[in-house]
């Protein structure tokens, strides 16, 4: 019996207690500093007490390599039978324009397009996708730039896209900044609305100083009627909030800004916190941006001094808040990317790309819904085939099937070729999370 090296083993941050993790078996513990001790002697070739080796293949942390080999293949297969069932995320991008000037925004380089939505091409886009993903579990999602525009003609496009999403049965989401939010309510409740996912980077002049209309304006007061009319509507709101150096103290504030509200009693609001981090281009103030650890790392500290943000905000850490919510630990991730497979991106010139990541960039551009419909096949397949067992350099790491290799577009932005690695710190991550929900909550 070996080690096994999906095994993920750390110190618990704050502790003196280990975690052991392994995501092919669905085995975790806690571990005391003895059973810690007695990993750390197995890892450099000690013998052990018997009885706690044999727990360790038991659960298995200690395998026989061949059998560990048959049951990696089949989980491999049940991921790929899963994923081919799974629903598809469809991205529907009516323009790039947008009313905002945001400090941090990676579409400001985008070169306009001369053409214009218009029925016809939201028409042949309908088609396609009933075509193309015929008897696949599908939603729609309109992005942006800004989708929801406050003129009268884009409100008449945005009324017409939701009518045939409608008739096509599709549940919508809609990604916007909340400006114009308030206006679009009669449309939207003509829709099937999964979800409306709304971006505040703090309360009032912490936002405002981030994310102001073009010429300069707040917005923070706009966005909070817009979300307010929302749930009054019965229209579930995702909110977001960006977070880098410039405005992470704020997070408590805008905990007890959205508690006070009573948005987190409220069953049709969820949140998220996202990082902001250079996607094509290098932002002029990167000394601003987070690593993905430090910014968890910041969070760690400062729900240790503000609980009330778990409220407003649970982190995930990695597999963590999975594991103490359920109890278990969720299936391996062979692919973190869902570009080409569970995920698509459109735009209202007609082009077809991988997710929302390319969407836009004309040399990402997989092929076209309209006038005609074309498709690069060769570049499709590599955005289709990859995961951990495509990428060199996930095959000896015992984090893979947490990681799950990535973002594909990060990746290739980094190295020029999908098929490499966009590494996530999974076991810093889960030293803080393993502190946070099993060490230090009652």
């Amino acid at each position: 019996m070996v080690y096994s090296k999906h095994n993920i083993f750390s110190r618990i941050t704050g502790s003196e207690n280990f975690f052991l993790v392994n995501l092919l078996s669905g085995s975790a513990d806690i571990l005391n500093p003895q059973e810690g001790h007695m990993v750390h002697d197995l890892l450099n070739g000690n013998m052990t007490a018997d009885d706690f080796r044999e727990s360790l293949i038991q659960k298995g942390y200690l395998v026989d390599e061949k059998e560990e080999t048959k049951l990696y293949r089949s989980k491999y297969l049940d991921f790929i039978d899963t994923r081919d069932n799974d629903e598809v995320q469809l991205f529907f991008v009516p323009n790039y324009s947008c009313n905002f000037a945001c400090t941090y925004c990676y579409q400001d380089e985008y070169a306009p397009a001369k053409q214009e939505l218009t029925t016809e091409i939201i028409d042949a886009f309908f088609r396609y996708i009933s075509h193309e993903f015929a008897g696949r579990k599908k939603y729609l999602t309109v992005f942006g730039g800004e989708p929801l525009l406050s003129s009268a003609k884009q409100k008449e496009l945005i009324a017409y896209l939701l009518q045939q999403a409608n008739q096509s049965n599709l549940e919508v989401c809609l990604v916007t900044n909340g400006y114009s939010l308030s206006g679009y309510i009669d449309i939207l409740k003509t829709a099937k609305i999964r979800e409306i996912q709304v971006t505040l980077d703090g309360v009032g002049n912490v936002h405002d100083a981030r994310r102001f209309l073009k010429g300069g304006g707040a917005t923070f007061e706009k966005i909070v009627e817009g979300i307010d009319a929302c749930l009054d509507s019965q229209l579930p709101v995702n909110l977001r909030m960006v977070i880098d150096k410039e405005n992470i103290d704020d997070l408590p504030e805008m905990a007890q800004f959205a508690i006070d509200k009573g948005w987190t009693k409220n069953e049709l609001f969820k949140t998220q916190l996202g990082r902001n981090y250079e996607l094509h281009h290098c932002q002029v103030t990167s000394e601003k941006l987070f690593s993905r650890i430090s910014l968890y790392e910041t969070i760690y500290q400062q729900v240790k001094q503000h609980p009330h943000i778990l409220e407003f905000y649970k982190p995930a850490y990695s597999i963590s808040k999975f594991l103490f919510e359920n109890g278990s630990l969720p299936d391996p991730l062979f692919d973190a990317c869902p570009a080409c497979k569970t995920e698509w991106a459109f735009d209202y010139t007609g082009h077809i790309f991988s997710c929302t990541a390319t969407v836009g960039k004309a040399d990402e551009s997989l092929g076209t819904f309209y006038p005609d419909v074309s498709r690069k096949d060769e570049m499709i397949a590599v955005w289709e085939n990859r995961d951990v067992t495509a990428i060199s350099e996930c095959f000896t790491c015992s984090m893979q099937l947490a990681c799950g290799g990535g973002c594909g577009s990060v990746a290739k932005n980094r190295t020029g070729d999908v098929c490499s690695t966009d590494c996530r710190p999974v076991k810093e991550l889960l030293e803080l999370g393993f502190s946070a929900y099993f060490e230090n909550t009652k």
